[in-house]
């Protein structure tokens, strides 16, 4: 009987909701394809009450960044000296003679005697002698004729003979020629899209330089300095790579939130793992000169950037897979988008979290390798804080991921079929239908 009656209501309906719906669809999808053809973002929403909470969301997001900003603004001198550092004045050379012969220290011994012309600075033309032991494989010791080199300079009032260190090879040519390819290859294939992405690098760069970095070196919080700067990266970098739209805020909100996740997770399971933040040489190096610092901070703080890096990858694909499908089918309803979009983000994370797994693992293998050697047992080696940082970034950056792609692409389903629910009452969700001869589509999803 309910089935009998459930028939009679729909052919009782009146006979426009049965004859224009292709008419009615058709004109919505001219509607939104004008939008998508205009708008590098992708197609717009008619809905102003969304689009008020979704911006109300970020201003009070980039308000707080903007306070937590001004609150630990670097200022003052940095917690670490500089000086005691043993990073001096620097200058360019060239090495003008190189040879291999015994040792001024010991005459058994091979060393590399290195001559190198000052090519800057007051003391430019004259020369600064280095010797290395050819054993040890160290930079000075596989120098030769015409390298281009960077000196420490410990100033005038040094002996002559003491006064210039080797501080590193010049390599400042062909990095800006590989920087010069990528930017062109990114424009290249982006054109604006490109371009603005680059912007976005810049202006990432700038906030690391000008705030993260230095607040960090003044004792600022090393959990309030990261969020508040990789809020303002977030935004900046969203918007100018994809435009000012409602797709990428709703990607920006769903990026902030993930990156919240990480960090309360970041702090919790870095406490638990009871890890010092000193487990690298250049941290016990950072100790010796700046005590006052926060190690394990720190080492929160690098989660939250890196996680950044990863998760607004995720986000604009699956708010952008979500828009697309709504813009094939504007019918189709939230349950029906966020189950199409979480078969689509499952094969996402399930590569995004290996690259994860491989970048640290690059990131650590002169460690992992020692580490072979040890003789230690597996447990032994993976519970040691230098690979339990590594774990702990790893599995916590993997988490927000994970995390990232149920809640950007429900919050998406949500806000890009909440604005058509007065215009399409008759909306219909996948899972309610079966596919047909004319819409055979409805089997790609594997609803039965």
């Amino acid at each position: 009987m309910l089935g009998a009656a459930a028939n009679l209501t729909l052919l009782a309906r009146p006979a426009v909701r049965v004859e224009t719906p292709a008419v009615a669809l058709g004109h919505q999808h001219h509607h939104h394809q004008r939008h998508y053809d205009d708008d590098l973002s992708g197609p717009e929403l008619d809905a102003p009450r969304v689009r008020r909470l979704l911006g109300g969301v970020v201003a009070v997001l980039v308000v707080a960044a903007l306070v937590g900003i001004a609150v630990w603004w670097p200022h003052g001198d940095p917690v670490v000296d500089r000086e005691a550092l043993g990073y001096g004045d620097r200058v360019d050379a060239t090495v003008t003679a190189a040879e291999i012969g015994p040792c001024s220290y010991d005459p058994e011994t091979e060393c590399n005697s290195v001559t190198a012309r000052i090519v800057e600075g007051s003391e430019a033309g004259t020369d600064a002698s280095l010797e290395a032991d050819v054993a040890t494989r160290t930079q000075v010791a596989q120098l030769e004729v015409g390298d281009d080199i960077v000196l420490n300079d410990a100033g005038p009032e040094v002996d002559a003979a003491a006064r210039y260190s080797f501080a590193d090879v010049q390599r400042r040519l062909p990095l800006v020629i590989l920087a010069v390819v990528f930017a062109a290859a990114v424009v290249a294939l982006g054109r604006l899209r490109g371009l603005l992405a680059l912007a976005g690098i810049g202006m990432t760069v700038a906030v690391l330089l000008v705030f993260v970095f230095p607040a960090l070196l003044r004792g600022a919080s090393p959990l309030g300095v990261a969020l508040a700067g990789g809020i303002v990266i977030a935004v900046s970098t969203i918007y100018l790579a994809h435009g000012v739209s409602d797709r990428t805020t709703v990607a920006l909100v769903g990026t902030i939130g993930s990156l919240l996740l990480t960090a309360a997770l970041g702090a919790a399971f870095g406490a638990a793992a009871h890890l010092s933040g000193l487990a690298s040489d250049e941290s016990v190096n950072l100790l010796a000169f700046a005590p006052e610092l926060d190690f394990r901070g720190l080492l929160l703080a690098a989660t939250i950037i890196g996680a950044l890096g990863v998760l607004d990858d995720v986000t604009i694909t699956q708010v952008s897979a979500v828009w697309e499908l709504h813009h094939s089918d504007p019918r189709v309803g939230a349950r029906g988008l966020y189950s199409a979009g979480i078969r689509i983000g499952r094969d996402h994370i399930a590569s995004t979290v290996n690259t994860l797994v491989l970048a640290y693992t690059a990131a650590a293998l002169p460690t992992l390798l020692l580490f072979t050697q040890s003789g230690l047992a597996m447990g032994e080696v993976l519970t040691t804080e230098t690979l339990a940082v590594e774990i702990v970034q790893t599995l916590v950056g993997s988490i927000g991921l994970v995390a990232s792609v149920p809640l950007t692409t429900g919050l998406a389903a949500w806000v890009v079929t909440l604005s058509g629910r007065d215009e399409q009452p008759d909306r219909l969700d996948w899972p309610t239908r079966r596919p047909t001869a004319d819409r055979p589509q409805d089997a790609f999803w594997g609803r039965q």
